[in-house]
């Protein structure tokens, strides 16, 4: 999916599934985009992120309502950040160019044998923490000519170490990732309580599973908006009762906590600026 010339969404081919939720990339180098327009708006996730700066690098902003991550002062050209349970506002320091794999969490887990949560609300210098083997392959794409060659590079270093787990491979969409991962806490923790079954999904997901389903409302509810929108009869209280909200202010204070916005102007502020070009590639 493309917003613009230099914006587009990449998502993984069958193969991939269950592991990588998709790839963002973002260039803005010859747009000339003024002050106001660099500013980047993305909600809360359960992802691990991992970013690779070619060009330019971006300030996280001390928005309220908003995360403020712990970082590390001297991270590098390629960062590793996890799971958000808010929103999050960074600024662009001029024209930049960048790619963002997003991960889900278990499947990072599996890879690499880090726990997702440890990296919650944390930015960090992506080769200090991961292993050798992927220093080797973080550094290498940096190097490629073009974001073809670095998506091909992405794939064929993911897919065989994917594969090779044997792991069961959920659905794309947040919820049907969620569902499963409460599944899987159920048929292997068989006669254990609640919590236990909580506890193991926060290992696996690095959040805990209240978080996750709000996430899968609020993407159905996203989805919901995108297929009404503009059509006769739109209404907020019939989005809130077919994505499973109690009522329309369930809807209204979850859409605020997770992006920073009520669901009317994060709607008609998708449309008209710049920063909400995240949400964009999504519809």
């Amino acid at each position: 999916m493309e917003d613009d010339a230099g914006t587009r969404l990449w998502l993984p081919p069958l193969a991939l599934a269950g592991c990588v939720r998709a790839v963002m990339l973002r260039d803005t180098r010859g747009r000339a985009l003024p002050p106001e327009a660099r500013d980047n708006y993305f909600p809360a996730t359960p992802l691990v992120s991992l970013i690779w700066w070619f060009e330019g690098r971006s300030e996280w902003l001390a928005t309220p309502g908003f995360s403020t991550p712990a970082g590390e002062e001297d991270a590098g050209a390629v960062l590793l950040a996890g799971p958000f349970t808010q929103p999050t506002h960074t600024r662009n320091d001029g024209e930049v160019h960048a790619l963002t794999l997003l991960l889900l969490p278990d499947a990072f887990a599996a890879l690499t044998g880090l726990d997702p949560g440890r990296f919650a609300h944390r930015v960090v210098d992506a080769p200090r923490h991961l292993p050798a083997d992927w220093q080797a392959w973080l550094d290498s794409l940096r190097h490629l000519p073009d974001d073809t060659a670095r998506l091909r590079a992405l794939e064929d270093f993911l897919v065989p170490r994917w594969q090779a787990l044997g792991s069961q491979r959920p659905g794309h969409r947040y919820s049907a990732w969620t569902e499963a991962l409460a599944v899987r806490a159920a048929t292997s923790a068989a006669g254990r309580s609640l919590r236990q079954l909580e506890r193991h999904i926060k290992a696996w997901a690095g959040l805990p599973l209240r978080e996750l389903r709000a996430v899968s409302r609020a993407e159905r509810a996203f989805y919901a908006v995108a297929a009404a929108d503009g059509q006769p009869g739109f209404n907020w209280a019939d989005i809130a009762a077919e994505t499973d909200y109690a009522d329309q202010s369930h809807l209204c204070r979850e859409t605020r906590r997770l992006t920073g916005f009520s669901p009317e102007d994060l709607r008609r502020r998708m449309s008209t600026e710049e920063a909400f070009w995240p949400y964009r590639l999504w519809r």
